[in-house]
């Protein structure tokens, strides 16, 4: 009985070792497009906690199936299916089958679609779906994906990306006022020095105090506004600079120390909770994938 519990320990380690193995993601970065960035990635237990970003997430599922969290409530997007998360929504994701998923994104920022003429500074696209079935807007995405990821001609980059921007608002789009217009002052203060001294360790009631709330009245607000706490939009804002350190070259240990986490530990487990990756994995993608833009 004995042999036959170890036999099974034994099978089940080598099973979680190759759905380990099979977790990959590589990150890119446009810098002529703005610092436009790029994912291909495929995971079997990963566990996206909730989060938002500063763009918006237009990706496209390769195999697999995903489940996540969107205005308000669960969403699945099976094989060929596109998610459309808009920038500054709560959101996050997980694997819908044993087989895990992979997809390949793009994450867009207002700043591109303002560049399109389609909304004003006061304005910014919102997508009411999360998940769509469009084959051509599909099949737009997965190319300008791979010139992104692998052409150098930066009219080719360009001219896809934003022929993509422009598909999809016609299609799936509309317009409403910005975040920031909705938050308020006070809010878009507190917001503000989160993301401008995210490394910096402020109570609750210091945070309070300089935006001239109530602590209690400032934690509700603020989640019912950004979908997020005030603790977890540092965090947020810490992983961003994080990984903005890590591509300018420093080590992981410099970067926990410079963007506020405790030690090089609590960097990984958030880092890789966030990104799907870890620090070091996430460097070491970046030096291999870089493309020549000359």
């Amino acid at each position: 009985m004995a042999e036959s519990a170890n036999a099974q320990q034994s099978k089940s380690l080598r099973h979680k070792s190759r759905r380990q193995g099979r977790e990959r993601a590589t990150y890119r970065l446009a810098e002529e497009l703005g610092g436009l960035e790029t994912l291909s990635a495929s995971y079997h237990q990963q566990n996206f906690g909730r989060h938002s970003h500063e763009g918006f997430t237009l990706g496209i599922i390769d195999s697999g199936a995903q489940r996540f969290f969107r205005s308000g409530g669960d969403h699945v997007a099976p094989k060929h299916s596109i998610i459309l998360v808009n920038a500054d929504e709560v959101h996050n994701g997980r694997s819908a089958t044993e087989n895990g998923w992979s997809y390949r994104a793009l994450y867009p920022t207002p700043e591109q679609f303002a560049e399109l003429a389609l909304c004003s500074k006061q304005q910014v696209p919102w997508f009411a779906e999360p998940v769509v079935q469009d084959p051509l807007l599909a099949h737009l995405i997965a190319i300008t994906h791979e010139a992104l990821n692998y052409s150098s001609n930066r009219l080719q980059r360009e001219s896809l990306l934003y022929e993509t921007l422009s598909l999809l608002m016609l299609r799936h789009g509309r317009l409403k006022p910005a975040a920031t217009v909705q938050a308020g002052p006070l809010l878009n203060r507190a917001r503000q020095f989160l993301e401008d001294s995210c490394s910096s360790n402020i109570s609750l009631q210091e945070l309070a105090s300089l935006v001239q709330l109530p602590p209690f009245v400032l934690l509700r607000q603020f989640k019912a506004q950004f979908g997020l706490t005030p603790h977890q939009y540092q965090t947020q804002a810490r992983l961003i600079l994080a990984r903005k350190l890590l591509r300018l070259g420093a080590s992981p240990i410099q970067v926990a120390q410079d963007s506020g986490f405790c030690d090089q530990s609590h960097l990984n487990r958030q880092f890789k909770r966030a990104f799907g990756t870890t620090p070091g994995q996430f460097v070491q993608t970046e030096k291999s994938s870089r493309w020549s833009q000359d």
